[in-house]
């Protein structure tokens, strides 16, 4: 009876990847992508602070599951495991994923950190949504996500089993194993991000409640009102997938409760389904930014069609006119 259920749960685990798995990472890359084609091509998203950050969250949103979600549907939903065929790419794919997914948590807490400060009422405080400062923060930050996870190009290795006798790309350092599930993955991934984003996004929604009664230009106005509203659905949306990787990580790492064959099984398929749910939130910005917001709804198909279409309709009308009759 154990091992049919066993059986079932890794099948299920198996279509979950490969449908669910594909599925996120061909609409998260496009997702990011499009997100980085409308915030560069208006002036208006890209003389603020905090679109920049979003758009640098979209960068390391697509490396993050390129990085990550490929390489776990081609392993667990077609078995092809890159890290056992490459010492480079053992190394690599987690030192990459690792800063790309710490980068990404890092840009919402300063995009809504940004918000909170250009919708205060104290000048002194906006003054610190600016570009410049924007673009030091972010270089700070990816330089400090690339010394930290250092430890990954060090510690990750193909190492032979002595019963099996096949190559696996494992952590060889305990001390770093447990340093990874709970200082990288659990305190700064998930926890401490999630804290952040709560607390200033409570604030930030404060001071928008506020803006009607202030002196504010109404472009300015509009925009911190659709950026903030992004923004804050966006962490509600983190929250509620990410939150339950979060408890099956700390359920995993319960001692003793991994030693019923069926009782690990089942954590193990909890962990597999909480971690594609935490890829969807990886994937989501996008599709978030378009369902919440009718004006990012009219930027879209401004960009796509007065913008590009145009511009490819222009070229072709050009070279038409430039090519000789024959």
């Amino acid at each position: 009876m154990s091992s049919s259920i066993i059986s079932l749960l890794a099948l299920a685990g198996k279509q979950i990847t490969i449908y669910l798995g594909t599925f996120t990472l061909v609409a998260g890359v496009i997702g990011g992508l499009l997100n980085i084609v409308v915030f560069l091509s208006l002036r208006t998203f890209r003389k603020s602070s905090a679109t920049f950050y979003l758009t640098i969250m979209s960068i390391f949103n697509i490396g993050q599951m390129l990085t990550g979600l490929l390489s776990r549907i081609m392993t667990s939903g077609f078995g092809i495991d890159w890290s056992l065929t490459s010492l480079f790419y053992c190394k690599f794919r987690f030192y990459c994923y690792n800063i790309c997914a710490a980068t990404s948590m890092t840009c919402i807490c300063l995009a809504i950190i940004d918000q909170y400060l250009a919708t205060s009422s104290r000048a002194q405080w906006r003054q610190w949504c600016n570009m410049k400062i924007a673009r030091r923060l972010v270089f700070l930050f990816v330089l400090i996500w690339i010394i930290h996870n250092i430890p990954y190009l060090i510690y990750y290795d193909q190492v032979i089993s002595t019963t099996t006798g096949k190559v696996t790309c494992i952590n060889t350092n305990t001390i770093f194993v447990q340093y990874n599930i709970y200082g990288t993955t659990l305190i700064l991934g998930k926890l401490l991000p999630i804290s952040i984003t709560f607390v200033f996004g409570l604030l930030a929604y404060h001071n928008v409640q506020q803006l009607g009664y202030r002196t504010v230009p109404l472009v300015r106005r509009e925009l911190d009102k659709q950026l903030t509203v992004m923004i804050l659905v966006l962490i509600v949306f983190a929250f509620f997938t990410n939150m339950p990787y979060t408890i099956v990580l700390i359920l995993s790492a319960v001692p003793g409760l991994n030693q019923d064959p069926v009782v690990s099984a089942q954590i193990q398929f909890a962990n597999l389904v909480t971690t594609y749910l935490a890829y969807m939130y990886f994937a989501s910005p996008f599709y978030i930014y378009v369902c919440v917001s009718n004006r990012f709804r009219r930027q879209l198909i401004h960009v796509s069609f007065e913008i590009y279409v145009n511009r490819c309709r222009g070229r072709r009308m050009t070279i038409n006119q430039v090519m000789p009759e024959t």
